[in-house]
């Protein structure tokens, strides 16, 4: 594998102060989005580097779900606010009494610095932590520079149904695919707009990053976002596999490999892959596992492991979506969705706001056919690229090359 160099955003930002210092962050009060994947090239903190290189201009850190340490395991544990052992300032968290910032909690800054890794898909929470910053910061005057990071599963593949605005939640904010390829940075550029946020967003991207990578030809460390995401296979299979959160189908949850097993007590395996066919780009292993926690826990369940074996043919949210629904059609009074609450919803389906639309579960209960359900999100998905790409800040050579030929 032929791995190429890459400069995350806070290695930029401290190259740059060692050569030449912005005048734009000099003497301003900053506070910083971060959680213990947010390291440089040499796995240095984020917030060691600000206080070293900002000496005494470090006056808040703020943490997104799983909290400052990432150690809580699911959703809906909430963090406390902590004060910072060395820095003696205050760790805000933005998924405990509030997942919106207060204005108060921005007072004493003038810049809001985002070091998060995001793993490139609709419903992982730090991109709204992001967004709800983004807005209170308009509000109450600040800035927000957004320090880049890469889409660990690239930045080419755009996958699924665009959410409906009518199941917005924590888990999807805006009507993007499940799969969305933009960075972090991107995303930012792209709700500002597209959102009508408009704050004063200032974006630090990464050098050497190209839109095809993923995480593991890149020079840099995997270090996990939270703790159900230990490795990029997580992340890879995480488009898909995170629709089961919205069932009674253990994800993995409470196993060394979440999201790339699945199982239940009830499954047959022989008979679910012998159902299933052919998907493209995995072979599905079959094995049995006991959760530790979470669903089904201390109980032997049967199911089945994703291996990727292409990138290139396999599509997570289609495939998990045939696998789900297979499992339903053989197993229809023994599968059921999950019920609420999920993710402060009270009321909707979980699965619902997962998939971002109420009838791509009835589709899904009747058995319509998912590769012709696909063909129906691709204007909407096509809709979305165009929209997008206005933001990249590292160009598509695809598009590049067909407007020369043009």
């Amino acid at each position: 594998m032929n791995v190429k160099k890459i400069k995350p955003g806070i290695d930029v930002l401290i190259d740059t102060m060692v050569n030449s210092p912005p005048s734009w962050l000099a003497n301003k009060r900053l506070g910083l989005l971060l959680n213990p994947a947010s390291v440089n090239s040499s796995l240095i903190s984020t917030a060691d580097l600000i206080h070293q290189y900002f000496p005494g201009q470090l006056k808040a850190l703020f943490t997104p779900q799983h909290g400052y340490h990432a150690s809580k395991q699911d959703n809906m544990i909430e963090s406390d606010d902590l004060v910072h052992k060395h820095y003696n300032i205050p760790i805000y968290s933005l998924y405990g009494k509030t997942r919106i910032p207060l204005p108060q909690m921005l007072e004493n800054i003038d810049t809001l610095l985002v070091d998060l890794q995001d793993v490139g898909t609709r419903v992982y929470t730090f991109i709204y932590t992001l967004s709800y910053c983004m807005e209170t910061a308009k509000t109450s005057g600040k800035t927000v520079v957004v320090l880049d990071r890469p889409n660990p599963i690239s930045g080419k593949q755009i996958e699924g149904n665009c959410l409906e605005h009518e199941y917005c939640s924590f888990v999807g904010r805006f009507s993007i695919p499940m799969r969305h390829g933009l960075t972090i940075a991107e995303f930012a550029r792209y709700i500002n707009v597209m959102a009508e946020i408009h704050c004063e967003l200032d974006v630090i991207p990464m050098k050497g990053w190209q839109r095809d990578l993923y995480h593991d030809e890149t020079n840099l460390f995997w270090l996990a976002p939270s703790p159900n995401m230990p490795t990029l296979s997580t992340a890879i299979v995480y488009p898909g596999q995170v629709i089961l959160e919205g069932t009674n189908i253990s994800e993995g949850r409470g196993t060394t490999q979440p999201f790339e097993i699945m199982g239940a007590p009830f499954i047959d395996t022989d008979i679910l892959l012998k159902s299933l066919g052919d998907i493209p780009g995995v072979y599905l292993r079959p094995l049995c596992f006991e959760p530790t926690f979470n669903k089904w826990q201390g109980t032997l369940c049967q199911g089945i492991q994703i291996h990727v074996t292409d990138r290139t043919k396999y599509q997570s949210y289609t495939s998990s979506l045939k696998i789900l629904q297979t499992i339903i059609q053989l197993y229809p009074n023994e599968f059921q969705w999950k019920s609420p609450p999920y993710e402060y919803e009270f009321n909707k389906m979980p699965i619902d706001l997962i998939l971002g639309s109420q009838h791509l579960r009835k589709n899904i209960e009747r058995n319509d056919n998912i590769d012709e359900l696909q063909t129906l999100w691709q204007s909407e998905m096509t809709i979305f690229k165009e929209q997008s790409q206005q933001f990249y800040l590292y160009p598509d050579e695809s598009i590049i090359q067909n407007q020369e030929i043009t």
